[in-house]
């Protein structure tokens, strides 16, 4: 399998769904492990570029992260691999999302709109 490093320098993640362990099946339960034996966890961000493209990407990572939704994180070591698999006769294929952790890189910042609560408070 080929792993392709991310540049994720132009790049701007939020967590938008908070950790959770990852299933190996969904019948079962059973949890996934990485080598180590530590559980996978899936985290949902959303990454927008320069040009306010928005993908939502679902992250495997080894262990619990730190982060809740609607932080500003940031992927550190991140890679994509092709996967391919079928199932019930159906070829399905894709590309997943791996990093080493999830860093809080600081919170979102709300802008002040006239009329909303955040403006009355200020």
């Amino acid at each position: 399998m080929r792993n392709i490093p991310v540049d994720v320098s132009a790049l701007t993640f939020v967590c938008v769904s908070a950790p959770r362990p990852k299933l190996v099946s969904q019948e079962t339960g059973e949890v996934k492990t990485d080598r180590d034996g530590n559980t996978v966890f899936t985290v949902g961000l959303s990454a927008a570029d320069a040009m306010g493209r928005v993908e939502l990407v679902n992250l495997s990572v080894p262990g619990d992260q730190d982060v809740t939704i609607g932080q500003i994180v940031s992927p550190v070591d991140l890679v994509a691999f092709p996967w391919e698999q079928v199932i019930n006769g159906q070829k399905r294929w894709g590309i997943a999302y791996r990093a080493s952790r999830v860093a809080v890189a600081g919170p979102v910042g709300v802008p002040d709109v006239p009329g909303s609560a955040a403006a009355d408070v200020a």
